[in-house]
């Protein structure tokens, strides 16, 4: 017979479990409650493909789902090399004592708020790429990628390190005793090994590029244009969702802010269902 104890423990974590999925589900309700008269009028996927003119009666997201497409994957592109890079140094080329303090500089990255990135980007690189290139205010779809691909940099080091880490170390021995400099143990065996781990810090860093806010409120410009070019100014879902003031609670505008929430949420769902995935197929090839 289970401890009294035990008994206690396993209730008080399903009731956990069932309270969180509770509110899960409650937001994503209360998100197509909200959104459903904009959706029911004109069409869930008229709002996903019409621009957002709102004196002219049309209050689609379209260009605001390809801004977020845009800045979260040129940010992935700047960040996985960088992360890559910082990985594969703090696990196979660094000393111990480098490694520790890499280490936790890292995680103190990690750390840093949103806000102290955008402001960084705003009077440090805003004006590099508005000498550099001559061209706009500087606030523009690059601008927003770089610092946004610094910002998730430490989030893909620490998974990368962690799926390099459980490469078995006899691995790597047989490669050193075949005389393998780095570049090869790189590319012939932690690589291969790791993939799995690693593509899971890919979809979670993506993740975080297209919920966060502040970096692209702050630095991609919020043109509701779509952007032709990575220099030209954009607005991403977060953003629109924080700048759409209405006052009316019924007017269109309103509406529009949940139907953004719920391409997110979906969005959301889809990464961590692809987590697990990726996750569950790993550990049954182990």
């Amino acid at each position: 017979m289970k401890k009294l104890g035990e008994l206690f423990a396993e209730r008080v974590f399903l009731l956990s479990a069932l309270a969180s999925s509770s509110v899960t589900i409650a937001i994503l309700v209360f998100m197509v409650f909200m959104g459903f008269p904009m959706m029911r009028e004109g069409g869930f996927y008229q709002l996903l493909l019409k621009p957002w003119e709102p004196y002219q009666g049309s209050f689609g997201i379209y260009p605001m789902i390809l801004g977020t497409g845009a800045i979260s994957l040129l940010s992935l592109v700047f960040a996985f090399p960088l992360s890559l890079g910082c990985s594969f140094l703090i696990t196979t080329i660094a000393p111990k004592p480098v490694r520790r303090g890499f280490l936790r500089v890292i995680e103190l990255m990690t750390g840093i708020p949103t806000v102290i990135y955008g402001f960084v980007g705003i009077f440090l690189l805003v004006p590099i790429i508005r000498e550099l290139f001559q061209r706009g205010s500087g606030m523009c779809v690059l601008t927003a990628s770089l610092v946004l691909g610094i910002m998730i940099t430490p989030t893909m080091t620490l998974f990368f390190c962690d799926s390099f880490d459980r490469i078995p170390r006899t691995y790597l021995d047989a490669a050193d005793a075949l005389g393998a400099s780095h570049t090869q143990k790189l590319l012939y065996v932690i690589l291969p090994s790791a993939r799995k781990g690693m593509l899971s810090g890919v979809i979670l860093a993506l993740g975080r590029a297209v919920g966060d806010t502040l970096v692209s409120l702050m630095l991609a410009g919020n043109s509701v244009r779509v952007p032709e070019s990575v220099l030209e100014p954009a607005r991403t879902l977060t953003a629109h969702i924080a700048l759409v003031i209405a006052a009316d609670y019924e007017s269109p505008e309103f509406r529009s802010i949940f139907a953004c929430g719920v391409v997110l949420y979906l969005f959301t769902m889809a990464v961590t269902f692809l987590v697990r995935y990726v996750g569950f197929a790993e550990d049954r090839n182990y």
